[in-house]
């Protein structure tokens, strides 16, 4: 091929005019598919979760050195830093087919040939430097499947983020039920000193013959419940305390805690602002955007394959029949193939293949429409249950004094012989269920605090921005 006779800016002009059919796609993003607020009334006045770093926003220094250890030691986020690593490299290896690729040559051919009516020995020896199949990528194929890789990478970047924000939240639950059935056990303990030292008083009025073998049947059997629950407690703790172990990845055993749920500064107050603000401070919801820029980079790619595919294979080296003589001026050798590739019967393959990007497409939307959506949901459900659940504390705590006022009467009656035994049970039965229950609404209370910052995206950061 002679490049000499032909007009420069006709080249320039040929090379421009290729380049410019170029597939790249505009990306659409679709509208979020939720309303403008939430149903539930904010707070006003407070920072947004993505603001509060986790050291800021959970407050006791025990929980903050449980959390500290998940994020050093989580199997799961480890997992999720090496697919980073892993989309990284086949994002460079994609991007690699953007360059032309150029190897160092050598060969030696040794071969028996028949010339001239006689057969000769020839050797043939040969270096240089060779550019094998290099792309010439004027329909934006290849830029398209690295632009794909591109944000294949990110979204599994986002992944991990996500991961983190899971962990944290996961992490803070578990260690808040741990906890919880830590208190349970104390409470169940408690309940049975109780019981027992009231079965004692029961059964020296049943000596001295003022009571009956009834109560005194009853008095046991309160006993006897106050202990199978104070060792369900146990068996609870100590599973409970395996779960946390197993998020922290912690090959010991855990540190020693001793906060209680009643404790004020266990988690700080947030304020859930816009549902707009999720798009932002959601990496899942960053994680199918990028998914979805992918899916329509690959698009893209699909429709550059009905056009034709122009690829270079040059060279150029030294070349000699004795190896001697290998690096002599006169010995210089080259090569130039260019190659045209146009498709024109594959059977509908590159139909089919246009055809299945545009429905991972569409299945990319919809995963991303379904993120938003159950990002949504999440902030919802927890403002729903932030709105009443500083009361139901509240009425709980006062249902437990009532309960613990009711005992006291109910003993007194009884010891001055005014009431019978069956009033003292059933006062002991209801103030045990009022004190587990107050329990339970301080651990809803601030798993509901945790779920609600979790789902605005807060625990990214290690403190505030």
């Amino acid at each position: 091929m002679n490049f000499t006779r032909t007009p420069l800016p006709l080249l320039i002009s040929a090379v421009v005019l290729l380049t410019g059919c170029q597939f790249v796609p505009k990306y659409f993003k679709p509208d979020a598919p939720i309303p403008e607020s939430y149903p539930t009334a904010t707070k006003a006045g407070a920072k947004s979760a993505a603001d509060i770093g986790w050291r800021d926003f959970f407050q006791n220094p025990e929980l903050q050195a449980v959390i500290q250890s998940a994020l050093e030691n989580n199997r799961d986020l480890k997992t999720a830093a090496l697919r980073i690593e892993e989309a990284r490299a086949l994002f460079n290896i994609q991007r690699a087919d953007e360059l032309p690729t150029l190897n160092a040559t050598g060969s030696a051919t040794r071969a028996r040939q028949f010339v001239l009516g006689t057969m000769k020995n020839s050797t043939t020896y040969q270096v240089g430097a060779s550019l094998s199949s290099f792309e010439l990528d004027f329909f934006g194929r290849v830029k398209n499947l690295s632009n794909a890789a591109l944000a294949q990478y990110l979204a599994t970047e986002e992944a991990r983020r996500a991961v983190q924000i899971s962990l944290v939240g996961e992490v803070a639950k578990a260690w808040l039920n741990e906890r919880a059935l830590a208190e349970q056990s104390l409470l169940a303990s408690r309940t049975l000193q109780a019981r027992e030292t009231s079965f004692d008083l029961v059964k020296k009025r049943f000596d001295a013959g003022i009571t009956n073998a009834l109560e005194l049947r009853q008095s046991d059997t309160l006993v006897q419940s106050a202990r199978a629950a104070l060792l369900a407690a146990r068996r609870q703790h100590a599973q409970a305390s395996n779960a946390l172990a197993l998020l922290v990845g912690a090959a010991g055993k855990l540190p020693d805690a001793s906060a209680t749920l009643s404790a004020q500064n266990i988690v700080a107050d947030i304020a859930a602002g816009l549902p707009s603000d999720l798009i932002a401070h959601r990496p899942d919801i960053r994680s199918a955007e990028q998914k979805l820029r992918a899916n329509q980079a690959n698009i893209a790619a699909a429709r550059a394959a009905f056009f034709p595919r122009i690829s270079l294979t040059s060279g150029v080296g030294l070349a000699s029949d004795n190896l001697s003589d290998l690096f002599a001026g006169s010995a210089r050798t080259w090569s130039f193939a260019p190659q045209l590739i146009l498709p024109i019967f594959d059977a509908g393959r590159n139909k089919a293949n246009l055809s299945l990007a545009q429905v991972r497409t569409n299945i990319a939307v919809a995963d991303y429409e379904k993120t938003i959506q159950i990002a949504f949901r999440e902030v919802a459900d927890a403002l729903a249950a932030r709105a009443t659940i500083d009361e139901e504390v509240t009425a709980q705590q006062a249902v437990q004094k009532s309960q613990a006022d009711r005992l006291a009467l109910a003993q007194a009656r009884y010891q001055n012989g005014i009431a019978n035994y069956l009033e003292v049970l059933d006062a002991e039965r209801e103030l045990f269920a009022a004190e587990q229950q107050l329990l339970q609404t301080r651990l809803l209370r601030l798993t509901n605090a945790v779920d609600l910052y979790r789902s605005l995206g807060g625990g990214l950061n290690d403190s505030a921005k």
